[in-house]
């Protein structure tokens, strides 16, 4: 498991820094949640938001599979996605 959370968190790394922002500075915080996301996976079959309510429509729980399509206008709007995941870079 920790092995899967250093290579999620390599890899979203690297796509914060190609999106213009960045990871939360916080290490446990961005570990809690690729832990919870890797968690899901298995049990699930995606890296649904451990944060959002899924709600058993494939069409619709698709919305929330990390990097969810919410991130982005929340990270513009709040400095943050809901997860605390990533953070706008200032």
């Amino acid at each position: 498991m920790e092995q899967k959370i250093k290579s999620l968190i390599k890899e979203y790394e690297t796509y914060a820094k190609e999106k213009g922002f960045k990871l939360n500075p916080n290490e446990k915080v961005v570990e809690g949640v690729c832990r919870a996301l890797i968690i899901r996976e298995q049990q699930f079959g995606k890296k649904y938001c451990p944060c959002r309510k899924m709600t058993n429509d494939k069409k619709n729980d698709k919305k929330i599979i990390c990097p969810c399509i919410y991130h982005l206008e929340e990270i513009e709007k709040d400095g943050h996605c809901y997860c605390n995941l990533f953070f706008k870079d200032e």
